[in-house]
Parts: structure tokens; sequence; C-alpha cells
């Protein structure tokens, strides 16, 4: 089954983006090959991009705070497992004290000065030739081991960030148990109460050749599948579509 996620406000699909870019970082970054190793320095600097537009680690604070409060509450009902809910407790303490020692995220790439110049050339196509910039060709040809503890040095200062919104987004898909359901001729759709959601997951077939396009608010949630034509343009399907559906919220 593939998996597709749709947030349902813009705090999640900015955790989302965040996640991605880890998930990009770490794999290329253990990759053998000096070209994996551009990839991992290209997505660092994003991810140090969005560190500096945006609160990301006030937010993500701010969100651990609130689920600690929430569980918290939950300590008196019946039939709640009180062990398991110290050791998530726990979790969201120690991530949160992690978070809230740095100061400001990856302070220590933008003080240096190799990697701030090679920041701007990379961003420039072809910037990162031997010709513009010889010792990132220099940094480049060190013994794989150098370059991947290198990277490892330079990752380290996001890892508090990452274990946060990995806590709260692995909470947040925890929230709700899977429905399966059909989308007649290819459309879906469920009228809400005013119940607001967080995160949509959809689980399909591959070998049913669809993907789905999502929305939703206070009213209603809509998914729409469609299949792609010769030139990748989707296509809406006008036939049966058996899904499986998570609405998660926290």
């Amino acid at each position: 089954m593939i998996l597709y996620e749709y947030p349902c406000n813009e705090r999640v699909r900015a955790l989302l983006r965040v996640e991605h870019l880890f998930g990009r970082l770490f794999f290329f970054a253990n990759g053998p090959d000096v070209h994996h190793h551009q990839i991992a320095l290209d997505t660092l600097f994003d991810l140090l991009e969005v560190s500096e537009r945006s609160d990301l680690r006030g937010s993500v604070l701010q969100d651990l705070e609130r689920q600690r409060v929430s569980l918290g509450g939950l300590r008196q009902h019946p039939g709640v497992d009180a062990a398991a809910l110290d050791a998530m407790l726990a979790q969201i303490q120690d991530a949160a004290t992690a978070l809230g020692a740095q100061g400001r995220i990856g302070q220590g790439l933008r003080d240096n000065e190799w990697l701030a110049s090679l920041r701007g050339r990379l961003a420039v196509p072809g910037g990162s030739s031997p010709a513009d910039i010889p010792s990132y060709y220099a940094w480049q040809i060190k013994p794989q081991e150098t370059r991947v503890q290198d990277l490892r040095e330079w990752i380290s200062p996001f890892l508090p960030l990452y274990s946060g919104l990995a806590l709260i987004l692995r909470m947040l898909r925890d929230s709700s148990d899977i429905e399966s359901l059909e989308a007649r001729q290819g459309a879906y759709q469920e009228m809400l109460t005013g119940k607001t959601y967080q995160l949509l997951r959809a689980w399909i077939n591959p070998e049913l050749g669809v993907f789905p396009e999502m929305s939703a608010n206070k009213y209603v949630i809509w998914i729409r599948f469609s299949t792609q034509d010769n030139e990748l343009k989707p296509q809406p399907v006008t036939r049966d579509i058996p899904f499986q559906l998570a609405r998660c919220n926290l």
C-alpha cells in the first residue's frame, strides 16, 4: 500500500516539509559518493534557511508543551496505561529540554566562513565547480570517512529539532484508527459536523495506478482519485476505488 498524507493546516504542512528535508538529509549524508554529500549539503542549507525564515524551534516547543499538558490531564482517567503515559511524557520532556537548551538553530554553521561562502556558491547553477571554489573540490576529494564525519558535525545542531518534530508527528499519526472505504466513481466526500482534523492519511493499492487529491475543512473531507496520461497530466478516474483513511487530530 502507498501512503499519501494531506496536512489540514499550515502548521502541520510546515512540519511535514521539514520532516521531508530531514529524511533527504539523513539519506544522502550517509551515501558513499561525493555527489550524495553535495545533495546533503544543499539540504542542510535548506534547513538552515527554513529555520531563519520562521521560528520553527519555538513552534515545536509550543507543540511539545501543549501535548505535555494534554497528556498530563489523562493521568486520572480510568483505563489509562500509567506506565505508557509516563514513558510518553518522559520522551516529550527530553525532546523539549534538548531543544530548549539551544540558542538559534545552526548558528555555528552561519559563523563558519567557509560554509557561508559555499552556501552562496551552491545557490548558483554550476557554482560548485572546481573552477569556482577549489576549496570545496579539495574537501570533496578527501576520504569518505572524513566527509561523513564533517557532515555529522554540521548536522548535529539540528538533531534536537528533528527529535521534537518527529515526536509530534508520531503522536499525530498514531491518534486515529484506519478505516476501509470506497470512492464511488473515483470520488469520496464526508460531511463533518464542525470537527476539524490536522492530518489525513490515505493508503492506496499501487496496482490501481491512481493517486488522491485531498482537501478538508470544518464542513467536509473531499478526496478525488486521478491517474496520469502519457504526459503525466492528472486525469480523473470514474471507477470505484477502494482505499483506507485515517483522520488524525491531537
